[in-house]
């Protein structure tokens, strides 16, 4: 798997960027494997870590009291 942004793997999991990088700052998704490139820090995704997003959010998003149904 070629290396992909965190807004690219939002995108494959269908949450908002914010959304993504919310859940990972609660910790209510492990953190994937960061990598230091000079003074810039990225996340290396796996295959693994976009399924468990998947799974997160099947199980959790947009279940909250008084939220709309999705269209």
């Amino acid at each position: 798997m070629s290396p992909r942004s965190t807004a690219e793997i939002a995108a494959a999991v269908g949450v908002a960027e914010s959304t993504l990088e919310r859940w990972l700052a609660e910790r209510k998704v492990p953190m994937p494997k960061r990598i230091v490139v000079g003074v810039r820090v990225s996340r290396i995704w796996t295959s693994q870590d976009i399924e468990r997003l998947k799974r997160y959010k099947a199980k959790f998003y947009r279940k909250g009291r008084g939220r709309k149904k999705k269209a």
